[in-house]
């Protein structure tokens, strides 16, 4: 377990923290901040205030994923998902949603709209050659594997 010191802004206040749903959650639902109801029309984005800043651990960062039921029923999603919250950034949270369904849909003050997942972050160091191992798959791209 990690701990995330977070800052509440103003138009935040009265707003439940993330929070875990269940026990075995692996995400914590956040609500958004908004301060009127916002109409996501079919292909439009969002960026939807989470009303907190937060200071990550090193060596960590929080993936913002898309609530499953949202996906399902209305097409509600992240686009870049999962999105990520660098350990150095300390700005307001927010969401990326779009509207991937075929009707508008009216993102609410308190909904919850996505899942905040902390997560540790491995860092690479690259190194320039001039030939790489052989694999079976090789350069087989997208589909080269049947699927």
């Amino acid at each position: 377990m990690i701990h995330i010191a977070i800052t509440i802004l103003p138009h935040g206040e009265g707003l439940p923290l993330p929070d875990y749903a269940t026990p075995g959650a692996a995400g914590m639902d956040a609500v958004a901040a908004v301060t009127e109801t916002v109409m996501l029309a079919p292909g439009a984005r969002f960026p939807v205030p989470l009303g907190f800043c937060m200071a990550i651990p090193d060596g960590h960062e929080v993936q913002v994923r898309p609530r499953s039921g949202l996906a399902l029923k209305h097409g509600i999603t992240v686009p870049n998902s999962p999105g990520t919250i660098d350990s150095d950034y300390r700005g307001e949270v927010k969401a990326l949603l779009i509207n991937l369904g075929d009707a508008p849909f009216a993102i609410e003050r308190g909904m919850r709209i996505c899942q905040l997942v902390p997560a540790a972050v491995t860092r690479a160091a690259l190194t320039v050659t001039d030939s790489l191992d052989a694999t079976q798959r090789g350069a087989g791209g997208f589909g080269s594997t049947g699927t």
